[in-house]
């Protein structure tokens, strides 16, 4: 388990620019599964058939990270960026950013002694990105307006918690890279036919899910996600959506959606059953691929099991690596018996 956690997590793919994470998938599980169709947005749908071909499960994440393009580049060398997906700017001054995967970049800040308003909060407009750069010149044949632009962080691991930029949705598709590797090195069928969806451009609106249901036609779903947990040291419990360390998120309803009673139940009753911990999102804000799927074609039911990450959409979202594993392991039973298929 978690095979595939690290590199996933360190690879670099923005909304719309999704392809070096696909990439990585595809050729890790390529001998695993029965079939692989990549569609026009970038989708990448891998089916393994299951005992029965009656239902079709469909299994989503998202492999998008939040990020930024650059969206000018001035005179003096340095380039302003406009973020694709929700970043807050105060997450951003001051950090090491990378363009393209290859050039290093850091953010301006400007020092406490010369700032005098420490209640400001400044705006995109007011973030430039150094590079190395001094001349506009310099800068042709190397990057160009639209370039993506990552935060620069390799993944951490200490004891149970681990440390990285992505777990938002790249936790998703280790979990069903695992799932693949489940059912491939045991020699096991899940109830039935199951398609694993690494989708594209969730962070920017949910672009590429319905896009992957309208090809899948699925009778259910399971979306995996990364959550934010919002128990940070200088909140109180009351404020918290989810605690690292209490096992599996599981949704009722959030931003977009309230989310398929009967399934929803059905995942509570497999967590516990099967004595596999887990917690309950308690604020709704946020969304996920389940509420497009609620809206394609016609009203695809989903469940939502997330990982939770505590400081989510920033440069150091850290995770705890057993909640990661109860995913896996509800996933594992619904998906093999059958449980999310009415």
């Amino acid at each position: 388990m978690r095979k595939y956690l690290k590199e996933l997590v360190d690879l670099n793919g923005i909304p719309g620019k999704e392809t070096k994470v696909s990439e990585y998938i595809e050729e890790k599980i390529k001998e695993k599964v029965d079939e692989i169709h990549k569609d026009i947005l970038g989708n990448l749908i891998v089916l393994k058939k299951g005992k029965n071909n009656s239902k079709r499960q469909m299994v989503a994440a998202h492999m998008d990270e939040v990020g930024f393009l650059i969206s000018k580049i001035n005179e003096d060398g340095t380039f302003n960026i406009v973020p694709a997906g929700g970043v807050d700017p105060r997450v951003v001054k001051a950090q090491r950013l990378m363009i393209n995967g290859e050039i290093p970049a850091v953010v301006n800040s400007k020092p406490i002694h010369l700032d005098k308003n420490l209640e400001s909060v400044e705006g995109y407009d007011s973030i430039k990105v150094f590079a190395g750069f001094t001349k506009k010149e310099q800068t042709k044949g190397k990057v160009k307006i639209g370039d993506m632009v990552t935060f620069d962080i390799k993944y951490i691991e200490n004891e149970n918690h681990a440390i990285a930029k992505a777990f938002d949705d790249r936790a998703g598709c280790s979990v069903m890279m695992d799932l693949i590797d489940y059912y491939h090195e045991n020699n096991i069928l899940p109830e039935y036919d199951t398609y694993f969806c690494f989708v594209v451009q969730e962070e920017t609106g949910l672009r590429g899910s319905g896009s992957a249901a309208e090809y899948v036609k699925p009778d259910a779903a399971l979306i995996l996600e990364g959550t934010t947990a919002g128990d940070n040291p200088e909140n109180e419990p009351g404020k918290w959506a989810t605690h690292l360390g209490n096992g599996a998120v599981l949704t009722f309803m959030h931003s977009g959606v309230v989310l398929d009673e009967d399934l929803y139940n059905m995942v509570v009753k497999t967590a516990k059953e099967n004595n596999i911990n887990h917690q309950f999102k308690m604020r709704t804000a946020g969304g996920t691929d389940a509420a497009r799927l609620a809206k394609t074609m016609y009203g695809i039911p989903a469940a939502v099991i997330s990982v939770p990450c505590r400081y989510l959409h920033s440069p150091n979202t850290i995770i705890n690596l057993s909640d990661y594993e109860n995913v896996f392991n509800i996933s594992k039973i619904l998906l093999t018996e059958g449980r999310i298929i009415k």
